[in-house]
């Protein structure tokens, strides 16, 4: 990744908005990457990326009515052999 301090970007943001287009700018601000300049395309692969992620929640986040769910759930009995490895 092209690592470019803020104030050469500013200079000539219209040459590394082409770059972008090859591969991430970061943008440095007193040596600390502050930005990432990315296409459009990339940008869109990863906010995909994003919405498939899991997320996890505490439980006192979560609806009454899903940890009650949680809790009346039960396993598949075909898969009642799991239970033995519990017991070694």
């Amino acid at each position: 990744m092209l690592e470019v301090p803020a104030t050469e970007v500013a200079k000539r943001f219209s040459q590394y908005c082409q770059a972008a287009q090859r591969e991430p700018v970061a943008v440095t601000h007193h040596s600390r990457v502050t930005e990432v300049l990315m296409s459009k395309h990339d940008y869109d692969e990863y906010m995909r990326l994003k919405s498939l992620a899991t997320r996890a929640f505490w439980t006192h986040e979560l609806p009454a009515e899903t940890i009650q769910a949680l809790g009346e759930a039960r396993m598949d009995p075909r898969h009642d052999h799991l239970n033995d490895l519990m017991d070694e």
